[in-house]
């Protein structure tokens, strides 16, 4: 990829990426607001400003590097994870599943979000601004898609591993929650083996089809 061409990706991504994680994270603060955890709230934490939630290195210098390594097929990031005391939720167990299930949904909805702004692009065909809002609007689908087929897979502390261990009997879910602190390295090891990518591929491409055919893109 020449240079020129990877400053455009640059560009086009900071904005889908800030937002989808910025939402993502927020949306969780939210949810455990509303089933009565305030620790996001008083910490700050449930706003839009992407400031509150950038972490230098999963939020910025990460996601560049992937981004650059793969030619602009691929990235992947975190920001600073929002406080969540789950004993302070009205029903831990259940109720941590919403909180999980907050953040990929907000990936959904921006993804949704993204797709409305890449039709209004194609509308305005001929428009200076038309091509390169069409050219983000489409990273945008696909960056919360990514990340949201991300953190839905089962492994603590993803979103999808909370969520079955909201669902598991309480025996079961506290034996499985016991592996979250590897939770990062057996990410990694997917990563590094090739594995991930065969898992998350043709997720992340069956749901960009079908948001494509929704919208009509």
């Amino acid at each position: 990829m020449q240079i020129e061409q990877l400053i455009q990706y640059l560009a086009l991504g900071a904005i889908p990426i800030l937002f989808a994680i910025t939402l993502h994270e927020a949306a969780h603060g939210y949810v455990a607001r509303h089933f009565g955890d305030m620790t996001a709230a008083r910490a700050g934490r449930i706003s839009m400003n992407p400031v509150h939630h950038i972490d230098p290195i999963g939020t910025v210098l990460i996601p560049v590097l992937l981004f650059v390594i793969s030619h602009g097929t691929f990235t992947f990031g975190w920001a600073k994870p929002v406080p969540v005391n789950f004993g302070a939720l009205r029903h831990p167990k259940k109720d941590m599943l919403w909180v999980a299930l907050a953040g990929p949904a907000a990936n959904l909805f921006m993804a949704c979000a993204w797709a409305l702004v890449a039709k209004l692009a194609l509308a305005f065909q001929g428009n200076y601004f038309a091509a390169p809002l069409y050219g983000m609007a489409i990273m945008g689908i696909e960056i919360n898609v990514v990340l949201m087929a991300l953190n839905l897979i089962p492994i603590p502390p993803l979103d999808g591993g909370r969520v079955l261990v909201s669902l598991l009997p309480y025996p079961q879910a506290v034996k499985f929650a016991r592996i979250e602190p590897y939770g990062m390295f057996i990410l990694l090891a997917l990563m590094a083996t090739q594995v991930l990518g065969l898992i998350l591929w043709p997720v992340v491409k069956l749901l960009v089809t079908a948001i494509n055919f929704i919208f009509g893109l």
